[in-house]
């Protein structure tokens, strides 16, 4: 029985340090929902091919699919096919993965369904994502130069920063129950990046949309046909009803 509970608060003491590790820090904003906007998803796949394709794969994404959101072949070869030859390859990182891990500590994790696997209480995991991407700033006390206030010790640098700039946070020290609090109130622009602030969202909003369709490319038609199907059963159990009253009526 010792060892069941001792497992028991092992087990709940890695979750609520995952948890820690994996952005409460900061309240999540709300991604915008760009799932059925072809051209953010055109942009964000752009994004996350030039970007994150270099050490992220997504090894259960063919580029072929890409096809599903209004790009032909032939544009798929000539912008985003870098670590392929072929269409219908799967998205595989350029990185090779005992570099990476020498580099990084670890091999960089697959993205396919990183969208669908963050989610937490804070929100969504397209959620997390746009909160995570837009929160990095410099810290010269980490090895990549780089830390994040949604993911605070990240081991992943800012592979985002030259559109988005250098930036640091600002704090408010308030005094709560006898303690000193640190308050985020913002953010200081220290160099300018190729986007403004407002590109820049706009930005990640696209490439999260993409990260989103791309854990579940089917996920807009399964919405549109459930509607329908739903539609289609209250229209069935009202004639249900009805038949089974004109079928007992003479019986009663």
């Amino acid at each position: 029985m010792k060892k069941i509970l001792l497992s028991l608060m092992l087990a709940i003491g890695l979750v609520a340090g995952a948890q820690a590790s994996g952005g409460d820090a900061i309240a999540w904003d709300k991604a915008p929902n760009k799932t059925n906007d072809l051209g953010a998803l055109q942009h964000g796949a752009k994004l996350f091919v030039n970007y994150c394709l270099n050490c992220h794969s997504a090894a259960f994404m063919r580029f072929n699919r890409l096809k599903d959101i209004g790009l032909t072949e032939q544009q798929i070869k000539d912008n985003l096919l870098f670590t392929t030859e072929k269409v219908g390859e799967t998205m595989k990182a350029a990185i090779d993965p005992r570099q990476a891990k020498d580099w990084f500590g670890a091999n960089p994790p697959d993205l396919t369904v990183i969208a669908r696997s963050r989610a937490g209480h804070g929100g969504t995991g397209a959620d997390y994502l746009y909160t995570y991407l837009r929160t990095y700033y410099r810290d010269d006390t980490k090895a990549t130069g780089w830390n994040n206030l949604a993911f605070p010790n990240v081991g992943m640098p800012h592979v985002l920063w030259e559109l988005q700039g250098d930036r640091r946070p600002v704090f408010e020290t308030r005094s709560e129950h006898g303690h000193d609090v640190h308050v985020f109130k913002g953010w200081q622009q220290v160099s300018p990046g190729t986007l403004s602030p407002l590109q820049y969202d706009q930005a990640v909003a696209d490439l999260v949309a993409y990260l989103q369709w791309m854990g579940e490319p089917s996920q807009n038609d399964r919405v549109r046909i459930g509607v329908w199907v739903l539609m289609f059963l209250v229209v069935f159990t009202l004639i249900a009803w009805r038949l089974n009253a004109a079928f007992w009526k003479d019986i009663r």
